[in-house]
């Protein structure tokens, strides 16, 4: 028999047990209703409200498959909250919905990361239940002293923040104040915040201190009641960031504060700066600590009272660093720290270390191009970026005004993971990415910089049974200096992870079960975890992706 002849008889045989038997094929097909034919899978589920678990009818939600994004489909949900998508090919899809009065976001999201839904490989996709969280609003009103609304007053939100694996209270959103005082953050995440506003007083006025004669009568016409200004202020009345007060936000809250300002006696800095004809001298540029960065600092007004001596007016009253900016990069000079408490406190920054410049060309792997989007970042041992800037068409960048001290160089990319493995300068050749600047140097070093171009495959599970969800880490050895080479990533429903653009170098692969809190790079706490990861190393080479060979074991937080 011809096979063509054989294949007809076989698609009669077939179709004849159809019509006899129905039950027979959905049996071979599996016991549920719509399983996969031919190939096909379907992603299925309810979408129902993250606090209350009440189905959401009516919301979007939309599948993307992770390989092919052209393979796109979209579906509103009926008034249960179901949802169903049909004739599906075997592969991973991001799954995601959104709805009004909802914060749109994907299936088990945690931060940036998501479990994808894996079709064709035997886990259960068809029972989903994709959680929104309700939206969140935090509105407020601004009092000053004799309870009126403060206008055009600078409210900042801040937010507590875990994803460079260290709990920071970073800046998150800004708003200004209207015409009855109030201001209002919206959509807002659950999580926790804090708020501050700022703002000069309206009557607020403030005279130059008694240096001539013309400066002594304008100062004794002003009343010194009027010379006040309002301290940087954090919910709740607070005016040092530490003593503010967190503001717990949960899905659907709709919150609402006051923040009270009180004024304070302004005060006067005198600067003493070296004189310096060419150059016009040097202007004094305040910041002060908020939370865990370093802020600006307005002050309402600077004006030379004698040669060398400038008066900066305006400033509550606080902990403060000067730094004086020179003319050109490299001239200004870094005062420490102050506490200015004392109406026209005198800071004579004559003996202030001078700022450095740094100038940074960058050198490739042999072979590799200058990425067209590559930054040079110096970080303090604070964990702040201090300066920051892309790299010119030469491969070069110029820091001026750096403070001394000890940094770490980056190479940040959007395109691909970098990092410096060797810093030349002047002739000496050390290996890492650690640069210690002298004050008043001017330094030219050069940065050998290593590609990560290599992923990492795997599977989390306990025991022999697939865990969705985990939060993945990748440690590198010697991890409290080498943050840059961490990376992450959450398990799909059938447990698999990809951690890309991985540098050459000795890691530790882990598993922690909801462990998206944790200060996962703190050597301290990450350590706690290592003991029973896989252990890995990466090569320099061809190699572009690993597949460890064993599943890695999920570990409760």
């Amino acid at each position: 028999m011809s096979a063509v002849r054989l294949l007809k008889v076989l698609a009669g045989l077939v179709l004849l047990a159809r019509i006899v038997s129905p039950g027979l094929c959905s049996a071979q097909s599996g016991s549920r209703e719509g399983a996969p034919v031919n190939g096909s899978f379907r992603i299925a589920g309810t979408v129902v409200s993250a606090s209350s678990g009440t189905p959401l009818g009516q919301a979007l939600v939309s599948i993307v498959n992770t390989k092919d994004p052209r393979d796109a489909h979209s579906m509103v949900t009926s008034e249960d909250g179901h949802f169903e998508f049909k004739q599906l090919k075997a592969g991973k899809y991001s799954l995601k919905g959104a709805r009004r009065g909802f914060v749109t976001g994907f299936y088990n999201q945690h931060e940036q990361f998501s479990t994808a839904i894996v079709t064709g490989v035997g886990v259960d996709t068809e029972n989903l239940v994709l959680r929104l969280s309700p939206s969140a609003v935090l509105s407020g009103k601004v009092i000053d002293e004799w309870g009126e609304p403060v206008r055009h007053a600078n409210v900042t939100l801040y937010r507590e923040d875990h994803s460079a694996g260290v709990s920071r209270i970073v800046r998150f959103s800004a708003d200004t104040t209207d015409d009855r005082g109030w201001f209002e953050f919206s959509p807002l995440n659950p999580g926790t915040y804090y708020v501050s506003a700022v703002v000069a007083p309206w009557y607020a006025v403030h005279p130059v201190s008694a240096r001539t004669d013309n400066a002594q009568a304008s100062a004794v016409m002003v009343d010194r009641n009027l010379d006040v200004a309002y301290p940087t202020t954090y919910y709740a009345d607070a005016t040092d960031s530490d003593d503010a007060l967190p503001i717990p936000v949960r899905g659907g809250d709709r919150l609402e504060i006051e923040i009270h300002l009180s004024p304070v006696p302004a005060l006067h800095l005198l600067v003493r700066v070296p004189e310096n004809s060419q150059q016009g001298g040097s202007m004094p540029v305040l910041h002060k600590r908020e939370f865990d960065s370093t802020e600006f600092v307005r002050y309402e007004g600077a004006q030379a009272v004698s040669p060398g001596l400038l008066e900066l007016t305006g400033i509550p009253a606080g902990k403060y660093s000067v730094r004086m900016l020179g003319s050109e990069p490299g001239k200004g000079a870094q005062a420490s720290e102050i506490d200015l408490t004392n109406s026209s406190q005198e800071l004579d920054t004559t003996g202030a270390e001078p700022m450095s410049t740094v100038k940074v060309s960058v050198q490739m792997a042999e072979g590799e191009k200058m990425p067209e989007q590559l930054s040079i970042a110096l970080r303090d041992s604070a964990g702040r970026i201090v300066a920051f800037h892309p790299v010119d068409a030469k491969g070069e960048v110029n820091f001026g005004d750096v403070a001394a001290g000890k940094y770490v160089v980056l190479a940040p990319s959007p395109n691909k993971a970098y990092s410096v493995a060797r810093i030349s300068s002047q002739g000496n050749d050390t290996a890492g990415h650690t640069l210690n600047l002298d004050p008043g140097s001017d330094l030219s070093i050069t940065v050998s910089l290593v590609g990560g171009s290599v992923s990492v495959e795997g599977f989390v599970k306990r025991g022999e049974k697939a865990v969705p969800g985990a939060m993945v880490v990748l440690v590198p050895e010697n991890a409290e200096s080498n943050r840059e080479r961490f990376r992450r990533d959450q398990s799909d429903l059938d447990g698999s992870f990809k951690l890309p653009s991985v540098i050459p170098g000795a890691y530790t692969v882990i598993a922690i079960e909801d462990g998206w809190d944790l200060d996962w790079s703190q050597p301290g706490v990450i350590a706690r975890y290592t003991p029973q990861g896989q252990k890995l190393t990466i090569r320099d080479g061809g190699q572009r992706s690993m597949h460890l060979p064993e599943p890695v074991p999920v570990q409760s937080k």
